[in-house]
This record gives C-alpha cells, sequence and structure tokens, in this order.
C-alpha cells in the first residue's frame, strides 16, 4: 500500500496541525502521506515502513565524491513521526508498527543488512538470505525502469534531431516529479507542442556521451564522460551532482533548446547551485528558465504566465538556438545515425476559446 500524490486535501485531511518541520516544503508534504496511510485505510496497515535514506542510486556513481540525500529528506520519517505522537500516540492506537531504519540504498549489500536488522522483528522468521533476494529483485526492476525510460527519452532526441525540432530538459530533484510538489510544469510546456525530458532519465547511450564529451575527456578537461569536478568539485549529493551533470549534457545537445529548473522553497542543497546551472546552460546559447522558490506563494496563476513566456521564446528563438549549437558541435551526431525512432510527438494544443 502506498499513499497517493501530493495534494492540498491530502494535507487537509491527513496532516493538518502535525508539521514539525519548518523550510522544507516538501518533507512538510510527508504529513499527509503519512497521515493518510496512519488513518485513511479501511483496513488498517500492520507495518507502516518510512525509511530514513542516506545514499542514493545514481548514474554518476563511482564519478562523484558520493551519492548522498539530503539530509533534511533522510531524517524527515523521523521528525514527521513526530507529529503523530506529540500528544498521544497514534501509531500504538491504530495497532501500526513504524519502521524507519536507516538505509544506504547507494550501497546495495549494505541496504540488504539494514533492512534485515530493521524488518526482523516485524516480519518474524525473515532471513538475511530472503532479504538480499528481495533487495536483488528491487534493484532490477530499478534499473528495468530506468533502462526503458531511458531509451524512450534516446527517442524524443533522435525525433527531434531528425526535424530539427527543440525539446526542454527539466533539471529539477526528484520530488518535482509529484504533481502536488512539481505542479505539472512539464505538463504544461509539453501542451504547448515541446517533448519534455528529466536529467533522471537522460539516455547514457556510449555513442552518445562520446560524441557529447568526447572531447573533453581527450583534452584532460574531464576525467570521464560523467564527470563534473571542472564545475561542482563538492560533489557529494546526489541530485545535486545529477542537476549539474544535466546542465553540461544541456549545453551539449543542439535540440535541447531550453532548460527548466525547478526548485522549491528555501532548499538549502538547491540555492548554491543557481548560478553555476544558470551560467552553464547560457554560455551554450540555450534558453533558461527557473522557477525558485516554487511554494512561498501559491503559485498557479504566476506559473500560467511563465508557461506562455517559455513558450513564446521557444517559438521565436529555438531554430536559432539549434542552429548555433549544430554548428559548434562536434563531428556527426550519433543521433542522426541508422537508427529509427517511435517517439510520437506531443498532441497539438486546442485553440483557445473565443
Amino acid at each position: 500500500m502506498f499513499s497517493s500524490d501530493t495534494s492540498e486535501e491530502q494535507q487537509r485531511q491527513f496532516g493538518k496541525g502535525r508539521g514539525t518541520v519548518d523550510c522544507c516544503y516538501p518533507v512538510k508534504c510527508g504529513s499527509g502521506h503519512l497521515g493518510e496511510l496512519l488513518l485513511g485505510q479501511k483496513r488498517p496497515l500492520d507495518i507502516l515502513f518510512a525509511p530514513m535514506i542516506s545514499s542514493l542510486p545514481s548514474f554518476l556513481a563511482g564519478h562523484v565524491v558520493d551519492s548522498l540525500s539530503c539530509p533534511r529528506v533522510m531524517a524527515a520519517p523521523e521528525n514527521l513521526k513526530a507529529g503523530f505522537v506529540k500528544e498521544r500516540d497514534l501509531f500504538a492506537e491504530h495497532g501500526v508498527r513504524y519502521v524507519s531504519p536507516l538505509v544506504s540504498l547507494g550501497e546495495p549489500a549494505l541496504a540488504a543488512r539494514q533492512l534485515h536488522r530493521a524488518l526482523a522483528d516485524a516480519l518474524p522468521g525473515l532471513t538475511l538470505e530472503e532479504t538480499r533476494r528481495a533487495v536483488d529483485q528491487g534493484y532490477a526492476a530499478l534499473e528495468a525502469f530506468n533502462a526503458r525510460i531511458r531509451a524512450r527519452g534516446r527517442e524524443v532526441l533522435e525525433w527531434c534531431a531528425r526535424g530539427d525540432r527543440p525539446c526542454i530538459l527539466v533539471l529539477a530533484r526528484p520530488y518535482h516529479m509529484d504533481p502536488g510538489i512539481g505542479h505539472e510544469i512539464e505538463v504544461d510546456l509539453q501542451a504547448c507542442g515541446y517533448p519534455v525530458l528529466w536529467v533522471q532519465y537522460f539516455p547514457l547511450d556510449d555513442d552518445l556521451l562520446g560524441w557529447m564529451f568526447g572531447a573533453d575527456v581527450r583534452g584532460g578537461a574531464m576525467r570521464s564522460v560523467f564527470d563534473i569536478a571542472d564545475v561542482w568539485p563538492s560533489s557529494y549529493s546526489a541530485n545535486t551532482n545529477e542537476i549539474l551533470w544535466g546542465a553540461k549534457a544541456a549545453a551539449r545537445v543542439p535540440w535541447i533548446a531550453c532548460v527548466i529548473r525547478l526548485s522549491s522553497y528555501e532548499c538549502g542543497m538547491d540555492q548554491p547551485t543557481y548560478t553555476p546551472v544558470q551560467q552553464i546552460v547560457e554560455a551554450s546559447g540555450t534558453l533558461f528558465f527557473s522557477f525558485q522558490d516554487l511554494d512561498a506563494t501559491k503559485p498557479a496563476g504566476s506559473v500560467k504566465i511563465r508557461v506562455e513566456t517559455i513558450a513564446h521564446y521557444l517559438e521565436r528563438s529555438a531554430a536559432a538556438i539549434i542552429a548555433r549549437k549544430k554548428a559548434a558541435a562536434a563531428g556527426p551526431c550519433p543521433l542522426l545515425e541508422g537508427r529509427v525512432s517511435g517517439y510520437a510527438p506531443p498532441p497539438a494544443p486546442a485553440p483557445a476559446a473565443p
């Protein structure tokens, strides 16, 4: 059983009065999710599992200093729990066992041992070998999902390259894919006729990355196609690292004519990256638009205006941006060679009502 997407109704019904965190909107939203699982089920749960994730799997692993999660997000399960036990223990009243172990998802072997220790009491008879098999299946499913979505991203880029069409790359944290946190800004942009990619699912094919970064690697500016030390030497945070790498990728792909940066209110992990990300993107002539402090106010009206502005600039400037970036690119692009894209473009926007 999983909680539903983030929404105001969820927070009002299940999280009201349970807040324990001031400055991180995505973590604040966790109270509604926790409350929905604890209080909103027809059949009560036996175990509510909310791990404190200390590190994350990342395609940059081995090329950066570390792949740690945000400390505020990591500590969220215990912080959020406090909102449900501060007056009386609602977990005990509902017969729910709350399990929130520290789990290092960036280290699969360690994660299996951590999960076994945490779940052995809640699931009598559970063995370490069973836990390892379950963890292996989970990682395999994650890898398969990532591969499928990245293959789809490759199809999008090939479709754009063959027709010199623009697309948009979103640089954001994974929780911005939640409609209640990211406000579906990318959906609104796609409705304007522009395909949208997320940095987390950028295609990682050797031929494409070699074309994008090969000259930098051969010239010694980068140690590998995944190196970000030239722009971000303090590469400890998994999501931050991927955002910086995504800025470098966007600068090198001609058909990425626009980058959208999303950041929630007062995100301490994001704030130091605002300037370098913008500078990397804009140095290539790529359009850059940033939605910072998304939840400082109720953003629906301003988001609509910003989306219309972005669509206007893309319509006006995309062809020239693509031409300039193609002229600066090194050699024939593999996106134009041999493969046939199965991508279907987004539907054209409906005409405005009279």
